[in-house]
């Protein structure tokens, strides 16, 4: 029986000063390791999803902890049979996650964090504003109990949504969450800055609770949205049945794909009626890359992302 593959979603806010440096030596380590996915790092520290073996994930992060500046670095462990990424990436970025807010240092100031067995205590009184941070599609899948959907598509939205929604002087008690945690802690210290008081976010993220908090006691409604090819994972972090549109990468229901506007890697209900003819080609043609490096055993193409392409024009 073969092992199955460890997907680690780690993170850590930290002066790198160094970062640009840093980036050949731990793709080096990645690959000595047989891991795939991405890492981000910037000078505010390191971010992104991987995966591989029992002893890559575990080299991996001895590699990075062998830096004093790591040794703490955060990191969620599930479990799936299939290599849920195709490549192995280092990017250098100006955020390890991006706010767009200039002085934002989760280094400098940053909320309090909530323990995953605490989480439902906080989140059950009353006068706590209950936050979920993530964009529109992944909280469609699923949220918290009584949480506030911002409605936003990119994490870029968010101090404006803030901005136009809530008052320091009037919301007292903010909590929020996020997938793995790191959304929150630039989110928290925003917020902060803002002149609210109280911020408080769940520690470890959505992943850490489904882990930790039995399925009896959870608060939590749905599936979470992972960034992988899984797609969602459910309480007990098992992959979920949700798909991804290649076309605008949109997660689909069972029910979604049942539709007469979903066509496997070209459109679905969310943006068949969206897509330029332009986009639709280039659809059409990556679907076509994508079966053919199928049939060939070869790297998987990225899906075409119609949302992120318009967002940079």
């Amino acid at each position: 029986m073969t092992q199955p593959i460890v997907v680690a979603a780690l993170y850590k806010f930290v002066t790198l000063e160094d970062y640009v440096e840093l980036r050949e030596p731990l793709l080096k380590a990645m690959l000595d390791n047989g891991i795939k996915g991405t890492l981000l790092i910037a000078e505010e520290g390191i971010n992104g999803t991987v995966s591989g073996t029992r002893e890559g994930i575990d080299g991996l992060l001895a590699w990075l902890k062998n830096d004093p500046r790591m040794i703490d670095i955060d990191h969620k462990e599930s479990y799936c049979d299939d290599q849920p990424f195709y490549r192995t990436k280092v990017k250098l970025k100006k955020e390890i996650v991006t706010l767009g807010v200039e002085g934002v240092d989760p280094n400098k100031q940053v909320g309090t964090y909530v323990e995953p067995q605490d989480w439902n205590a906080l989140i059950s009184d009353p006068e706590v504003l209950l936050i979920d941070t993530r964009n529109d599609y992944e909280v469609s899948i699923g949220t918290f109990e009584g949480a506030i959907d911002p409605k936003t598509t990119s994490f870029r939205e968010f101090p404006e949504y803030i901005k136009a929604n809530f008052d320091p002087a009037r919301h007292k008690k903010v909590a929020m969450f996020c997938t793995g945690g790191i959304r929150c802690e630039k989110a928290s210290s925003y917020m902060l800055g803002q002149g609210f008081d109280e911020v408080y976010h769940l520690k470890g993220g959505i992943l850490k609770y489904l882990e930790e908090v039995p399925q009896e006691e959870t608060k939590w409604r749905g599936d979470c949205f992972v960034f992988d090819n899984r797609v969602t994972v459910r309480h007990d972090l098992s992959e979920g049945d949700y798909d991804q549109c290649h076309a605008c990468r949109t997660p689909v229901s069972v029910e979604d794909r049942a539709s007469e506007h979903y066509v496997p890697g070209i459109s679905c209900p969310h943006c068949w009626d969206k897509l330029s003819e332009k986009t639709r080609r280039s659809a059409i043609d990556r679907q076509k890359q994508i079966e053919l490096a199928k049939a060939r055993n070869m790297p998987h193409p990225i899906g075409y992302n119609y949302k992120q392409s318009s967002s940079e024009a």
